[in-house]
This record gives structure tokens, C-alpha cells and sequence, in this order.
């Protein structure tokens, strides 16, 4: 592990799970909107708190998660919380780019339960196949 200091108080104040993470819910700044859930482990807090950008665990990669490293959306930070029983952490966040989904969508939360079926109901901004380019 870096030289991130794992036994701030603020750290150890919160309920991390079995596995030391805890769920994320990005949330735009401005409007209030959704953009996208994710998890944390101790290290990925400590780097946006350290940073002020958003940085994830991701589980699929079993690594440190960057938002933005690969697409350029980077989510400055601007507050950070976490629910009544510290299982959670909420943040603030704007969105550079305005696309927090791999999809190309403002929202990852963009299918709607309609006559019993989930319906896409946002638009894509860009192409993600424009995003990932490489």
C-alpha cells in the first residue's frame, strides 16, 4: 500500500464492509441528478479527498479507478458525505464533459421501468466508441 495513512479517524469512523468498501453515489453538484454508483475502499476516499477528483475501486480491474482516466470525464469533488449509519458516502460532484456513463449518457441511471420492461430513456451525448478511441 502507498504511504496513505489507513488510520485517520474520519476513516476508521465509517462501516466499511467484508471486503473494506463501502457504495458511492455520485451526484451532480448542480442539479441534484444521480450520475452514476460505484465503491470505494479506504485508499480511493483518501485520494479524493487528497486530490478532489472522484477516484473509485473498481472491482472488476481489482485496482484504484480514476474517473476520467480513460474517457476524460474527469467529476471534481466539491463535498463529501456519508448517511446517518456511515455505510455510504454521497459525492458532490461536477461532471467534466457532462457524461459520467460509459455509454455516452449523462447518467448511468438512464433505463425506466415501463409496462414491465427497463426502457432506455436518455439520450447518448457521444458515441462511446468516440470516447474509448484509442
Amino acid at each position: 500500500m502507498s504511504d496513505l495513512n489507513p488510520a485517520l479517524p474520519w476513516l476508521e469512523a465509517l462501516k466499511w464492509d467484508d471486503a473494506g468498501l463501502l457504495p458511492a453515489i455520485a451526484q451532480d453538484a448542480e442539479s441534484g441528478r444521480v450520475l452514476m454508483f460505484a465503491w470505494m475502499n479506504r485508499e480511493a476516499l483518501e485520494e479524493t479527498v487528497r486530490s478532489g477528483n472522484a477516484v473509485y475501486w473498481s472491482r472488476s480491474r481489482s485496482r484504484l479507478w480514476k474517473k476520467g482516466e480513460e474517457s476524460g470525464h474527469y467529476q471534481k469533488v466539491s463535498a463529501i458525505r456519508t448517511d446517518c449509519d456511515g455505510d455510504v458516502i454521497l459525492l458532490a460532484i461536477a461532471q467534466e464533459g457532462g457524461i459520467a456513463c460509459h455509454t455516452g449518457r449523462q447518467s448511468c441511471f438512464f433505463h425506466e421501468l415501463q409496462g414491465g420492461r427497463w426502457v432506455p430513456v436518455d439520450p447518448v451525448v457521444k458515441d462511446p466508441k468516440e470516447i474509448y478511441a484509442k
